[in-house]
C-alpha cells in the first residue's frame, strides 16, 4: 500500500485517520481529519499539538508501534485557543508501511465530557497517580524509618559506651572499654590506644616505673616497643583514623581508630575520643591516688626483725575500689631467747585517723610486749585498755600468738580477728579458732581467752586479714573453706611463694578491703 492508496481509502471515512512516523510527525491525514483540526496535516508533529505532556505521548506511541492489532489510548491535542481536546483513539503499527521509519494508524474520535471511555481513562490515571504517590511515600517511609533506626542504634551504641566508660574506674578497665564497646559506637572495626603512661600516672620517684601494673591493653609511648616509636600501619586498613587524646589540656596519647567509614573525624567520633580521654584521666588520676595510699600504708607497717632459723614473709595489697589507707598491720617481736610473738591486727575504717591508730597500736604493741609477751591474753588485754584510754570511739580486732622454741608449743589468743590457719608440710590444715573473745576497743573488762598447740617441723603458720576472705553478699565461712582447699596446693612451696600465692589465690575477685598477709614457717627443734 502507498501513501496515495491510504487517502482513497480512508477519505470516506466520517471520523479522523491519520498516518503517523514514529516521531510523532503526520504522513497522511483523511478529510475528516483536517476538518476536525485544519492542524492535522501532513508534517506537522503531533508533540506540537498535544497537551504539554510529551513522556506520555511518547510512551503511547511506543505501545502502539509494537503491536498490530489496535490498541485504544487516548490522545489529548490543544486546539488554536489552548483549550483542550481529548480524543480517544485505536493505533497500531502499520505492518505495510515500507518507509525509512516504522509507521502506526491511528483512528480518532473526539470524546465529550460525558464520554465513558474518557471518564475510564482518567479514572485509570488518577489511580495511576495514586499508586505512584504511595509507593513514593512509602519508599520515603522507608528511607525515614531506616535512618531512624540508624540513629537509634547510633545513640544506643554512644549510651553503651558513656555508661562502661562511667564504669571504668582502673587503666585496664578503660583499655578494654575501647577494646570492646567503642568501635560500635564510632562505627569501626576496632580501635586502639597509645598512651604516654608518664602523664596518665606521674611517678612517685624518679626511678619509680611509670607503667601502671596491671593496665594492659593499650601501647606505651614513653616506653615503644619499637625502635622509632612509629604507630603501627595495617596493611588491610591503610589509612586509620588518628585521634588526640586530650583532657585537662594535657596530651595523653592517641586514638586509633581501624575500618572507620570517614577518614576525617566527625563531630560524633571527636565526641567519643574526648569521652575517651576524659575517662583516662580519672583512671590515671585514680591510679596515681591508689598508689600514694599504698606507699603511705607500706610506710606506716613496722620492719619485722630478723630472727635467725625463723622463717618470715609478708605481703601487703590495697582493696580494689579505696584509695583511703588503712589499718591492717602485721609484727614480729623477739620476746626473749625462748620466745617469739607475733601479731596481726584491723583497725575498723579507711582513712588517715584510722592508720594514725593503727601506727599508734604498733607502737603500744612493742612496749607491752616486752613486758608480758609470754601471755598473748595479758597482752590483748593492755592493748585493749590502750585503746579505750586513749581511741575510745575506735575498734580493732588483734590476734596474738607467741611460740615457745624449746617446747614448740605455739600459745594464742584473738580479738574479733579472723582465726590463724596452720599448714602442714602435706598441705592440709587446721584453723587456731579455740580462744576467740571480742574485738578490741568497744568493751571494757573483757577477760580474754587464751589456747595452745603444738608446731612441727615445716609446719607454716598463716596470719591474715579479713581482706583475704571477705567478698561481698558472701559468707565469710565460705571464704575460709577456700582458704582450707587452697592450702592443699601449697605444699613444697617456699615462705615466700607461698605468700604470694596466698595473696593471689582469686587472681579475678574484687577485694573490697585490704589485705595484709604474716606467713612464719617454724625451725626446725634445736
Amino acid at each position: 500500500m502507498t501513501v496515495g492508496l491510504f487517502r482513497a481509502i480512508t477519505q470516506p471515512l466520517p471520523h479522523p485517520v491519520l498516518l503517523c512516523g514514529a516521531d510523532g510527525r503526520v504522513l497522511a491525514a483523511n478529510p475528516a481529519a483536517i476538518r476536525c483540526d485544519d492542524r492535522l496535516c501532513p508534517d506537522t508533529s503531533l508533540f506540537d499539538l498535544q497537551a504539554d505532556d510529551t513522556p506520555r505521548l511518547r510512551q503511547q506511541l511506543t505501545v502502539w508501534l509494537r503491536t498490530g492489532s489496535p490498541v485504544p489510548g487516548v490522545l489529548v491535542l490543544k486546539d488554536a485557543d489552548g483549550r483542550t481536546r481529548r480524543f480517544r483513539c485505536h493505533g497500531a503499527r502499520a505492518t505495510w508501511w515500507d518507509g525509512p521509519q516504522p509507521a502506526l494508524q491511528l483512528h480518532l474520535v473526539e470524546a465529550g465530557a460525558s464520554d465513558r471511555f474518557v471518564a475510564l481513562s482518567q479514572q485509570v490515571e488518577a489511580l495511576n497517580r495514586e499508586v505512584a504517590f504511595r509507593r513514593a511515600t512509602e519508599a520515603d517511609r522507608a528511607r525515614l524509618l531506616a535512618a531512624e533506626q540508624a540513629a537509634r542504634g547510633q545513640l544506643q551504641h554512644l549510651y553503651d559506651l558513656t555508661a562502661a566508660l562511667a564504669a571504668a574506674i582502673t587503666l585496664a578497665e578503660v583499655s578494654r572499654v575501647v577494646t570492646e564497646v567503642a568501635p560500635a559506637a564510632l562505627g569501626a572495626t576496632a580501635a586502639e590506644l597509645y598512651l604516654h603512661s608518664a602523664r596518665l600516672v606521674p611517678p612517685l620517684q624518679p626511678e619509680d616505673n611509670g607503667l601502671p601494673a596491671g593496665a594492659g591493653g593499650w601501647t606505651d609511648l614513653d616506653r615503644p616497643s619499637r625502635a622509632d616509636g612509629s604507630l603501627p600501619q595495617e596493611a588491610s586498613d591503610a589509612v586509620p583514623l588518628a585521634l588526640s587524646l586530650d583532657a585537662d589540656g594535657v596530651q595523653l596519647g592517641m586514638l586509633i581508630v581501624h575500618g572507620s567509614h570517614t577518614s576525617t573525624a566527625s563531630a560524633h567520633v571527636t565526641a567519643v575520643a574526648q569521652q575517651i580521654a576524659q575517662a583516662l584521666r580519672r583512671a590515671g588520676l585514680h591510679e596515681h591516688e591508689h598508689r600514694v595510699a599504698e606507699r603511705l600504708q607500706l610506710s606506716l607497717l613496722p620492719q619485722l626483725p630478723h630472727l635467725p632459723g625463723l622463717e618470715t614473709a609478708t605481703r601487703y595489697a590495697p582493696s580494689s575500689d579505696l584509695l583511703s589507707v588503712g589499718g591492717d598491720w602485721y609484727d614480729v617481736y623477739d620476746v626473749d631467747a625462748d620466745h617469739i610473738g607475733l601479731s596481726i591486727g584491723d583497725v575498723a575504717g579507711h582513712g588517715l585517723h584510722e592508720a594514725t591508730v593503727m601506727a599508734q597500736t604498733t607502737a603500744a604493741l612493742r612496749n607491752i610486749v616486752p613486758r608480758c609477751g609470754t601471755d598473748p591474753a595479758a597482752v590483748l588485754d593492755e592493748l585493749n585498755t590502750f585503746l579505750g584510754r586513749y581511741h575510745p570511739e575506735r575498734m580493732a580486732t588483734a590476734c596474738y600468738l607467741v611460740f615457745n622454741r624449746p617446747t614448740r608449743t605455739l600459745t594464742y589468743a584473738t580479738a574479733g580477728h579472723p582465726p590463724p590457719l596452720l599448714i602442714h608440710a602435706d598441705g592440709t590444715s587446721v584453723y587456731l579458732n579455740h580462744a576467740t573473745s571480742p574485738p578490741l576497743g568497744p568493751v571494757r573488762g573483757v577477760r580474754y581467752r587464751q589456747a595452745g598447740t603444738t608446731v612441727a617441723e615445716n609446719d607454716t603458720l598463716l596470719l591474715y586479714t579479713d581482706g583475704l576472705i571477705e567478698r561481698r553478699r558472701e559468707d565469710l565461712a565460705i571464704g575460709m573453706e577456700r582458704l582450707t582447699e587452697f592450702a592443699r596446693t601449697t605444699s613444697g612451696l617456699d615462705i615466700t611463694e607461698l605468700c604470694d600465692r596466698f595473696l593471689h589465690h582469686q587472681p579475678e575477685a574484687a577485694f573490697p578491703d585490704d589485705r595484709a598477709l604474716l606467713a612464719v614457717r617454724f625451725p626446725p627443734p634445736p
